[in-house]
């Protein structure tokens, strides 16, 4: 009796991975090994990078907060004590958006931390 292979099957299990690796550079995208090995590191990276790049965003979210609450004379932690004073719940992605966007509203909002934390001291 001859061997059964299942080929089909087979044959599309390794078209999966070399077909998820189009696009790569040399054998990553023809050789079935280093098609797999490299699709596999690539779905590791993409998931550890999902995280990171929240991580980053918030980073620079607290950067533009940062630069423009100093340019209105006041440090990120305060503004950020200040608003949380003044019961403000904005979430950091909106305010840097505001911050860049519409420099009045957002000095506005400075003004009122301020103005909470000169009542608080007092």
């Amino acid at each position: 009796m001859p061997r059964a292979t299942n080929a089909p099957a087979s044959r599309d299990r390794r078209k999966k991975y070399v077909k998820r690796a189009a696009g790569y550079r040399g054998s990553r995208h023809r050789l079935m090994k280093t098609a797999r090995q490299a699709v596999e590191r690539a779905g590791q990276y993409a998931y550890r990078d999902r995280k990171v790049r929240k991580r980053d965003f918030r980073k620079l979210w607290i950067a533009r907060i940062n630069a423009a609450t100093r340019a209105a004379g006041l440090s990120y932690s305060r503004f950020i004590q200040g608003l949380k004073m003044a019961n403000i719940d904005v979430n950091r992605k909106v305010l840097a958006e505001i911050a860049v966007t519409d420099r009045a509203r957002f000095d506005e909002l400075v003004e009122l931390v301020k103005a909470t934390l000169q009542q608080a001291a007092s």
